[in-house]
């Protein structure tokens, strides 16, 4: 019976083998020519369905170095407006400013200025600040003096007409220096006269004029053989007649500034009006009279409003 099915089997088995291969024998080799072209033409069917890729990257390329190109066109644009503007800008300046040349470097500017200021010294106009008075002020008022000196010698080196400036009674081991070390850059290499004598011990005092908001008389013209003293003293508590009373030890005259002879009291909420100026506020009035000789215009260019004073001109 074994051998009845085993035999069965094989009898179900032969035909579909032979079958399979009678199927491989009738296909031959046009048969398979003919498979491998209808898969041919599935896979040319695909590839028309995708979108066609570049053969190389010429279009891309092109694309990149025009966005490229259109940047830098940008850049070269905007160069030459800044290099326009920067042209109209220098001529702008020469012709308000005729006697300086633009193209000068920075170099030669501090150059000219160094020139300036010792030329100063042998035959400019003199001003001292007179700094023994500070060994009773505060550290905030000793900064804000610190400031005005600063601010005194930065306008000094601007103007056309310098100053020859000259720090006495100043000690080197003083709060007062230090805070100057502090505050201002380079002051170490200031081209002014620092020293620790008294201003009435270093010039004649027949050439010393004390200027002080005291004084009785005004001030009429800048001297160039005279040597104008303004008090270092920033006093919060506002003592009067300091600088006055310092002056008259040592029998030398004393002027104010023409304040009331040209201008005239501003009303105000507060009722406030002083005469009390800023050392580097004196300055800018004298250096004004020094090149204009117009009291009115000086006067404007170093006392603020704040200080209750105005033109009398501006009032009328």
């Amino acid at each position: 019976m074994d051998w009845k099915l085993e035999g069965s089997v094989q009898r179900t088995e032969s035909p579909e083998l032979q079958g399979q291969e009678g199927i491989l024998e009738d296909i031959g080799e046009d048969g398979l020519s003919e498979s491998f072209q209808l898969l041919q033409i599935d896979v040319e069917c695909d590839c028309q369905d995708r979108e066609p890729l570049p053969t190389n990257s010429t279009t891309w390329c092109s694309k990149n170095v025009q966005r490229k190109q259109r940047h830098w066109e940008k850049i070269v644009a905007a160069k030459k407006s800044k290099r326009k503007q920067e042209k109209e800008r220098r001529k702008a300046n020469r012709a308000e400013n005729p006697g300086i040349c633009p193209q000068h470097s920075k170099r030669f500017l501090r150059s000219l200025t160094k020139e300036k200021l010792l030329e100063a010294k042998h035959s400019g106009p003199r001003l001292c600040i007179d700094l023994s008075m500070t060994h009773h002020m505060s550290k905030k008022e000793l900064s804000r003096l610190a400031g005005q000196i600063r601010r005194l010698y930065g306008s000094n080196k601007k103007v056309d007409r310098p100053f020859w400036i000259c720090l006495t009674g100043f000690m080197t081991d003083s709060p007062l220096y230090e805070e100057c070390l502090r505050m201002n850059d380079g002051f170490s290499s200031y081209l002014l006269d620092i020293t620790e004598e008294d201003c009435f011990s270093l010039f004649p005092l027949e050439t010393l004029v004390y200027l002080t908001p005291d004084s009785e008389h005004a001030l009429q013209d800048v001297d160039l053989n005279k040597v104008y003293v303004l008090g270092g003293l920033v006093d919060e508590s506002i003592q009067k007649k300091v600088t006055f009373q310092k002056a008259k030890e040592y029998s030398v005259k004393t002027a104010r500034l023409p304040i009331q002879e040209y201008m005239v009291k501003l009303q105000n909420g507060k009722n406030y009006h002083s005469e009390i100026l800023a050392i580097n506020q004196v300055f800018d009035i004298l250096s004004t009279y020094l090149e204009t000789h117009n009291w009115p215009e000086a006067l404007k260019k170093g006392v603020s409003s704040g200080k209750g004073y105005v033109l009398r001109n501006s009032v009328e």
